[in-house]
């Protein structure tokens, strides 16, 4: 099976973009303000489930695993390396995260913690536009509203915001109040992105051939191309 155009160059861009999501999510904790609203459900049913006997790394990739297994049924060419990564990555990074920003500052004041919430959507803006442009896949949550956009026709952008409200409201009722990031995250994310995505385009790894079309208008509320096959995605997305 041939690989897509730059794939060594596009999975550490995956790589890196899924370790600095990990990374604004441990501000988003230490900043005690709320998380991203797939981490206030998983976070929260960690907390009030599983927090005694397992950490939260061991925790997220076993739910991950679970979903991936529903994922491979249901929206199974959405899967590619990213999945992987993520799944395998993210748990334990926030876990460090956490740990290192506890360790570095104990006690922020709400200064301090405005600061990490700043810090936390800044990463998040960048390690989201590497992720997406990367276009090795989706994570096993990411996955869920494309499929759920598609088989029923309605607009990917209000399936999400109502997966995201879902998770906010499991996440609430395991103890997981949901803060100021839930709030601030995905209204900062939805304007910021395409605008990061075409400053750094150019900077990018990932040059178009001379010869290949430019990319269309797409924007990142639109739902990512599908993978050729399990794990393996299709074209670059610079093509």
């Amino acid at each position: 099976m041939k690989l897509p155009d730059h794939f060594q160059k596009r999975v550490g861009m995956t790589t890196v973009g899924v370790a600095c999501c990990a990374l604004a999510v441990g501000f988003f904790k230490c900043s005690s303000f709320g998380v991203d609203p797939f981490q206030c459900f998983a976070q929260g049913v960690w907390g009030r489930f599983f927090a005694d006997f397992s950490s939260y790394g061991v925790y997220y990739m076993v739910l991950s695993g679970v979903m991936l297994v529903v994922d491979l049924f249901i929206a199974r060419s959405y899967m590619g390396v990213a999945t992987l990564v993520n799944m395998f990555l993210t748990g334990y990074i926030v876990d460090f995260a956490v740990w290192a920003i506890n360790s570095l500052w104990p006690e922020p004041g709400l200064v301090g913690r405005i600061v990490f919430l700043a810090v936390g959507v800044l990463v998040m803006c960048f390690a989201s536009s590497l992720y997406m442009t990367s276009n090795l896949g989706v994570s096993v949550y990411d996955a869920i509203p494309i499929v759920i956009s598609e088989k029923r026709k309605w607009p990917f952008r209000f399936v999400r915001i109502g997966c995201d409200l879902l998770c906010v409201a499991i996440g609430a009722l395991a103890g997981l109040l949901p803060g100021a990031a839930d709030r601030v995250l995905q209204p900062a994310l939805l304007p910021a992105l395409p605008l990061w995505n075409r400053s750094k385009r150019g900077r990018l790894p990932l040059k178009p051939k001379p010869s290949s079309r430019p990319l269309k208008g797409r924007h990142t509320t639109d739902p990512p191309a599908k993978c050729r096959g399990i794990f393996i995605c299709g074209n670059s997305p610079m093509r």
